[in-house]
């Protein structure tokens, strides 16, 4: 089984990537700061959630071109 989320962790995540396209990339730890400079997350655990999600994203986005 893997990993679920909640559907705010991945509204957030991709809204996230729609209006800042480009810049996420497939490293955890540059998408953590990401994450944390675009977004007003408040807590740590939840901004490491959306920037684990959103690297995942961005790694099956590069899969299928």
């Amino acid at each position: 089984m893997g990993n679920i989320r909640t559907s705010f962790v991945k509204r957030l995540a991709k809204e996230l990537i729609e209006t800042h396209p480009g810049v996420f990339t497939t490293s955890f730890d540059e998408n953590k700061v990401l994450v944390q400079e675009y977004s007003t997350v408040s807590t740590k655990h939840l901004r490491n959630k959306i920037a684990g999600y959103v690297t995942r994203l961005v790694r099956l986005q590069q899969t299928q071109e």
